[in-house]
Formats: structure tokens, C-alpha cells, sequence
């Protein structure tokens, strides 16, 4: 899209001023800013504004509403986006209904406004999306393409999740979430996908999914919409995705840890702050690696962002390069400090096998120390009991565990809640030390009474956590 050239939007009239509802969203955040970027009138509102995203829209020159009111939209925009959260009822939407405003999905505005006629790659799976599609698009910029990209997360190389370059590809983190109120279908099925990887499969989002079933057919459609001329990655090491390659209508690239698939990882090796790993390609070794990612779960990640870049044609130095030099996402396993040898870490753990492979990753690498981990029941998954005893089984590579309140009780029946109780319970049976210790003040006060260098302390929990992780960090440092 050229800066200054209006879009023709979806009346086939010209869009230059859009709103936004629900513009604090970290993805319709950054749209909002890059369009106004390029000439588009910008607005939007939301329910709650404040940092970091009110300075990050404010240098934009961007100032949202605070909260929801029909007036807000006077004079009528001409396209209004609604964020996924938004339902109705909110006074904007309604507005919106009545006077039938042109509206759309995030989703869509970046389908319509910035995938088409670049090639498309969509990352997509339960487990894996951020690192895979944030380290691809580091490859990419290593090599010298300009790619764009829209990344779930804030990768440390790229300084940001959204960004719309001049090259060929366009990167996509493929969510299974549904994308509006009025469009319940799966984000990742509006991005036209040319090159699609799917990295694993199991049941999640429990607030939208009634069960695996629901979720495999989201997947199945996603395969279903990839040309002929497209490629799916697949994991052959995720019994779900093995089984869904013979739907795919175009040609197929497996990989993984086992010993059947075009592309294989072995000689997986942890040294200090260093993973190496070595890559055959058709029964032929192709290249060595080495990286600052921790656990065999993210060697399958690399690998699966390797597959893509081979076959986007970029050169196996370049690859090499750009992986030894990926640093991260923020909230993926993030060191936030160290004091006194104690070393505190953030992980974004949205479900059991995300808790599991970041303990078992860390505990690889670190063999000889205690690991605590701080859990914060939060995300619509983990606040039910479908992974009630899943979730005890995740925490064994553990020392100590405390288990923070239970997230919004009071949205999900009795019988559905995920039991704390019981959840300390089965702990303790396993031999772990295990404490339901309910607000962050108090985990805090716990922690600090408890920890000793060179303990490792992993803050797991999707959300805010009550700034936890300061906290913490703070009163290790008044008790040096």
C-alpha cells in the first residue's frame, strides 16, 4: 500500500479515516499507528488506557477515548475496525450496527490492507507461534529481504511486532482464536496462507472450543485454503498434524526429532547459554547450529523456522548467522533481572505443555539448580479443570511450586474451575513443595524469606501478575 494512496474499501468507496474500537490491543495498536503512518485518518477508543500503550499510541500522535460512547464516532469514519474483544452491547458497536457503518475485523484490515499481493507465511499450532514467525522474520532481515511481519509478541531483534517492509514475504502468527463477534471462524483463516507451518495441535481456548474435535477442523480448514502451488510444514512429531498432511492439496515438508522425515534435528547438546543442534536434510547432513534458545521444544522451533527459509531460497550462512544471533521474545522465558545470583524470568504460559517444556527447557540447561515456579491461573484454558491433572504433571522439573488465586472465578461455573486445592494436593503427593499462596504481596514476602543463589525463580502466567515480577526483583535488591 503506498503512503498517501487511499484504499478502497469495502463499499468501493475511498477509506481515509478509520477507528478503531478496542484500540489498546498490542496488534490493533501498532496497525493503528503504521496506517496513520501513511496518511490515514486515525482514531479509536477504548476501555482501558493506560502504559505502556497510551505513550506508544501518544507518540503516534494518537490520543484514544477512554471508554465507550456513541459520540465518539461523530463524524462517521469511513471504516470502522472492531477488536475481538468487543461485543454487543458496547455503545459503539451498537452505534455502528444502526447506522451501518462499514465495519471489519483486525484480521481482515490486515488481509485486505497489507497481505495481499506479498506471499504469505502463516505460523500456526497451539504451542510455538512467536518464536517460530519472530526468528523466520529475523532470518529474513539477516538476509537481507525487508520482509514484513505480525508477531504475537515484542521480538528482541526486531524491536517490534508489526512491521511492513518492501520485500516479498509477509510473516503471520496464525491464531486459532476466533477473529470478531460477528465472524466466529479462526484468525488464521483470513491470511490468504501461500506457505503454512503447523507445529503441533491440542486442545486449548477453551472459552471459544467446545473440544479437540472443534480444533483439528479449524486446522483442517486452514490446510484446505493453502494453493497448489503453496507448501505446508508439518510437524510429523505431533500425531494431530501427521494425520492432517494427507488433506493438504499441495506439496508437504515434514520435520521433526524423530528418524522419518525429510528434515531431522539431532546431536542436540546444552553448553552454558548455548544450545547446539545439527540438521539432515533427506538423509543428508545440511547444516550445524548453535543458539541462545533453551530446550529441545524450541530446537523443533528453529528447525520448523530452517525448513522455510531453505525453501525461501536464503543461504545457509545467512541462516546460521541470524539463529546464533536471535535473542528472544519478550515474555518468552525473558530474563527480567538477577540479584544476588538469583535469577528471575517471565514466561507467557498460556497452557499445561507450555508450562512443561519451559520448565523442562530450563531445567536441561541448569541441572544443578533449584527452580521455583510462580503460576498464575489466568488464561481461559487454565482457569477451567480440563487439564486439571495435566497441570500438576507439568511443574516436575520444579523444586518448589506456588500456585497464585485462581483469575476471574466468578466468569466459570463451580464445577468447571480448576481446583487450587486439589492442584497442591497432587503436587505435594509427587513429592514437590508446593504453596497456594493467593496474592503477589504475599508470594513476594514468601520468595525473599526462601531463595538463595543461584536459585532460578520462573514467573508463568500470561497477564500482568500485579507486576510481579518488580516487585520481587525490588525486595531481593532492599535485602542484599
Amino acid at each position: 500500500m503506498e503512503k498517501g494512496k487511499p484504499f478502497v474499501g469495502i463499499t468501493g468507496k475511498a477509506v481515509r479515516s478509520i477507528y478503531f474500537i478496542g484500540i489498546c490491543g498490542t496488534a490493533m495498536a501498532s496497525v493503528a499507528t503504521h496506517l496513520k503512518s501513511q496518511g490515514f485518518q486515525v482514531a479509536g477508543s477504548d476501555e482501558n488506557v493506560y502504559p505502556p500503550m497510551d505513550a506508544f499510541l501518544a507518540a503516534h500522535e494518537i490520543v484514544p477515548f477512554q471508554g465507550y460512547d456513541e459520540a465518539h464516532l461523530d463524524p462517521p469514519p469511513d471504516l470502522v475496525v472492531i477488536g475481538n474483544a468487543l461485543s454487543r452491547g458496547n455503545p459503539e458497536v451498537e452505534r455502528v450496527l444502526e447506522r451501518k457503518y462499514p465495519y471489519t475485523s483486525l484480521p481482515d484490515l490486515i488481509r485486505d490492507f497489507f497481505i495481499r499481493g506479498k506471499r504469505s507465511i502463516v505460523i500456526a499450532g497451539t504451542h510455538g507461534k512467536t518464536t517460530i514467525s519472530s526468528l523466520l522474520a529475523w532470518i529474513l532481515k539477516t538476509a537481507g529481504k525487508d520482509p514484513s511481519f505480525m508477531i504475537g509478541g515484542i521480538p528482541m531483534n526486531l524491536n517490534t511486532g508489526f512491521r511492513i517492509g518492501k520485500g516479498t514475504d509477509f510473516v503471520i502468527e496464525g491464531d486459532e482464536y476466533d477473529t470478531a463477534f460477528f465472524d466466529k471462524t479462526a484468525k488464521f483463516l483470513h491470511y490468504l496462507p501461500d506457505i503454512v507451518v503447523i507445529n503441533n495441535i491440542e486442545f486449548d481456548h477453551a472459552d471459544i472450543y467446545e473440544n479437540l474435535d472443534q480444533v483439528i477442523l479449524a486446522f483442517k480448514r486452514l490446510i484446505n485454503l493453502i494453493p497448489r502451488n503453496g507448501l505446508l510444514i508439518a510437524n510429523g512429531d505431533d500425531p494431530i498434524v501427521k494425520n492432517l498432511i494427507p488433506l493438504a492439496f499441495c506439496p508437504v515438508e515434514s520435520y521433526g526429532l524423530g528418524t522419518k522425515y525429510p528434515w531431522l534435528v539431532g546431536n542436540i547438546e546444552h553448553r552454558g547459554e548455548i544450545t547446539t543442534f545439527s540438521v539432515t536434510r533427506r538423509g543428508k547432513p545440511w547444516g550445524a547450529f548453535e543458539t541462545h534458545l533453551l530446550g529441545n521444544y524450541n530446537v523443533t522451533n528453529a528447525l520448523a523456522a530452517l525448513v522455510i527459509a531453505d525453501h525461501l531460497g536464503i543461504d545457509l550462512p545467512a541462516i546460521q548467522e541470524a539463529l546464533k544471533t536471535y535473542q528472544g521474545v519478550k515474555r518468552r522465558l525473558e530474563v527480567r533481572g538477577e540479584v544476588n545470583g538469583i535469577t528471575v524470568y517471565d514466561d507467557f504460559a498460556h497452557h499445561p505443555t507450555s508450562v512443561r517444556e519451559t520448565l523442562k527447557g530450563l531445567r536441561g540447561r541448569f541441572p544443578d539448580r533449584r527452580i521455583w515456579a510462580v503460576f498464575e491461573p489466568r488464561t481461559n484454558t487454565t482457569r477451567r479443570n480440563i487439564f486439571q491433572e495435566e497441570l500438576a504433571r507439568a511443574f516436575v522439573p520444579a523444586d518448589g511450586i506456588i500456585i497464585a488465586k485462581l483469575d476471574r472465578p466468578h466468569l466459570l461455573k463451580p464445577e468447571e474451575r480448576l481446583s487450587t486445592e486439589k492442584l497442591i494436593e497432587d503436587l505435594r503427593c509427587m513429592g514437590k513443595t508446593a504453596h497456594f499462596i493467593p496474592e503477589v504481596d504475599d508470594i513476594v514476602t514468601f520468595l525473599s524469606k526462601n531463595l538463595k543463589g543461584p536459585d532460578l525463580v520462573v514467573i508463568l502466567s500470561n497477564g500482568k501478575f500485579g507486576d510481579i515480577h518488580t516487585k520481587l526483583l525490588d525486595r531481593l535488591k532492599c535485602e542484599v
